[in-house]
């Protein structure tokens, strides 16, 4: 009877895992808001404005309605978890450790950060300068700064094949962009509707310090960091009008990454080499520290919340379709590729060069690829453009139309023939995906 009862759970695992790994809730999440929003867009405004509690009930002046307990609440998780990614490569053997290794990526990423603006910057200019609409839209600047992490994997290894150094390159490109994403919301897109009061940021440091004091006791269970530093932070944000969704961007760091003491081997802190893999005991999260239990735990719950999230944000009816869409879509797809390529070409002719196998046609496909800015560019949309803006409907359809950057990469891919089975990476990520 065990063994008729144990026999699926293999099958389910793997049902989970496939789902995991192609973002499929994710996926789902968005189709199903652009649906309901075309069928019926009041019903689905009532649906993610619905206050579960009651009445105006509010938390630090932000009402409870679904779409701020998607936004504000469960996105600490998702950045949560991005976070503890850039963390953990910035550690021994990580990609950005040594710091000489991962220069050409992160030439990349500020060329995916550049371009795109640039180009948005320009089109504003060409389509609205002169115009009452022109701040307005300006303001959405940093729209297609976003890459999908997630996603970008995903495309990435099918274009390339799995083994291609530039899905790692890609990978690490977009963490980083991730990083530069979480600044760019901090300080660029506070809460509109709550003024700025810096002296509420002491709770973050405080909560900052409550984290490291934990770790000082070795705790190893991880809700313990998050429901107290964490809680500060969140406080901290809500109150000082910058976005609570952030928490736990400065608690992360905080955190033990080790399975059995808070500090990497000694030895394992020398410079292997540019291209060398990390050391095998460089990192001792393999399962057994903090930051991975945390990852390890959450991840499939962030996973499939992703699809209320899309649902949440991605309802967007098709008739606001504009100049603001095609703004935003050209800027994450030409920007990026664009930017991307020039940066990372230039970084190349400086003395910090490509991974092995890689070349300026992998970057221009690479680039095309870091345009998937799903998830982070429906978050920035929203706090771009306010709730009564005519600009934010179109803008989040340029960000849910970015998800058309997977099928210009595959036929550039194509044609380019960027595709090599057997080419191993030697750009070695230090955490497990899927």
């Amino acid at each position: 009877m065990q063994a008729q009862i144990a026999k699926p759970i293999p099958q389910i695992l793997r049902v989970s895992n496939f789902v995991q790994e192609f973002s499929l809730p994710l996926i789902l999440g968005a189709v199903l808001g652009l649906v309901a929003a075309n069928v019926n867009q009041h019903w689905y405004e009532w649906l993610i404005e619905f206050n579960p509690f009651g009445g105006h009930a509010s938390v630090f002046g932000h009402e409870m309605t679904l779409h701020f307990m998607v936004n504000g609440m469960f996105m600490c998780l998702f950045f949560g978890i991005a976070t503890k990614e850039i963390t953990e490569s910035t550690l021994p053997g990580g990609v950005l450790n040594p710091l000489r290794r991962a220069i050409n990526p992160l030439a990349g990423t500020l060329g995916g950060v550049f371009g795109p603006v640039g180009m948005y910057f320009a089109l504003t200019w060409i389509i609205y300068g002169g115009t009452d609409d022109f701040s307005a839209v300006a303001n959405g600047w940093a729209i297609p700064t976003a890459t999908d992490i997630a996603l970008a994997w995903l495309v990435a290894r099918v274009v390339f094949g799995p083994l291609h150094p530039a899905v790692n390159f890609l990978l690490l490109l977009a963490v980083a962009d991730d990083a530069i994403g979480l600044v760019i919301i901090a300080v660029f897109y506070p809460d509109p509707h709550h003024p700025v009061e810096p002296i509420w940021l002491l709770f973050v440091v405080g909560g900052m310090a409550v984290t490291y004091i934990i770790r000082r006791f070795r705790v190893r269970w991880w809700p313990v960091y998050i429901l107290a530093g964490g809680a500060l932070s969140w406080v901290g944000l809500a109150k000082a009008g910058v976005e609570p969704a952030l928490a736990l961007a400065p608690i992360v760091p905080f955190m033990p990454y080790g399975g059995h003491s808070e500090e990497p081997h000694a030895e394992d802190a020398h410079d292997h080499g540019a291209e060398a893999a990390p050391h095998p005991h460089a990192i001792e999260h393999t399962g057994h520290g903090v930051l991975e239990q945390f990852e390890h735990q959450l991840k499939p719950f962030v996973d499939y919340g992703l699809l209320v999230f899309a649902f949440a944000n991605a309802g967007v009816a098709f008739s606001s379709i504009g100049w603001v869409t095609m703004m935003v879509l050209a800027s994450l797809i030409v920007g990026k590729a664009i930017g991307v390529t020039l940066f990372s070409w230039v970084a190349s002719l400086m003395g910090f060069p490509l991974p092995t196998g890689m070349g300026v046609r992998h970057l221009v496909v690479t680039g095309v690829i870091a345009g998937l800015g799903l998830t982070v560019a429906l978050f920035v949309a929203g706090k771009a453009f306010p709730g009564d803006s005519p600009f934010q409907e179109p803008g989040k359809m340029g960000a849910v139309l970015s998800i058309g950057a997977a099928l210009v990469a595959y036929i550039l891919g194509k044609v380019l023939h960027v595709r090599q089975e057997g080419l191993r990476s030697r750009l070695v990520l230090p955490w497990r995906r899927g």
